[in-house]
């Protein structure tokens, strides 16, 4: 009997914990970073955390000034990006309001790029403030490997219930 309820919990278990997994970010996201000049602190990160190759993603970023993160009431904000050395894409200076932007963007290269954030005229600065961040892509297929992870994860689960769930049912019915 006891066996029979320890598999059961270790199931309910697995199962419990995988339907969560989407929800749950206990964790800062692969592509996130910070850095800190000038009395402001610029956050970035992409959702989501991989973003794939010709399909749209955001680019969530924040501004906060201080040793208190304070956030900001409004910005300036340009973007550069980079792609083995080369700028392959530029967004002008945005006037945002609040201390968030979140806007969509589509990737074109795979592997690492670099992004230049630039930050203007903000108070207590002179001239443009430059952040600078890796950010890495997918290709198409890392979606593939995932789901591979995953089935094989089931199949292993579902033979292991193959193997002793009759058994237990057996002696269940001794």
């Amino acid at each position: 009997m006891a066996k029979k309820r320890s598999v059961f919990l270790i199931s309910i278990l697995i199962f419990s914990s995988y339907g969560g997994l989407d929800l749950v970010y206990a964790h800062s996201m692969f592509n996130s970073a910070e850095q800190s000049y000038g009395n402001y602190r610029v956050q970035v990160a992409t959702a989501p955390e991989f973003p794939q190759i010709d399909e749209p993603s955001q680019f969530l970023i924040k501004v906060t000034k201080g040793l208190e993160y304070e956030e900001v009431d409004d910005f300036t904000m340009g973007i550069r990006v980079y792609y083995n050395d080369q700028q392959v894409d530029a967004i002008p200076p945005t006037s945002v309001v609040g201390s968030h932007w979140d806007f969509d963007y589509v990737w074109r290269n795979i592997g690492n790029h670099i992004v230049k954030v630039d930050l203007y005229d903000m108070e207590g600065t002179e001239g443009i403030l430059t952040y600078t961040f890796n950010m890495g892509t997918q290709s198409p297929f890392g979606i593939v490997f995932i789901g591979a992870i995953t089935t094989g994860a089931f199949v292993f689960v579902g033979v292991m219930l193959y193997i002793y769930l009759p058994k237990m049912l057996k002696k269940s019915k001794l």
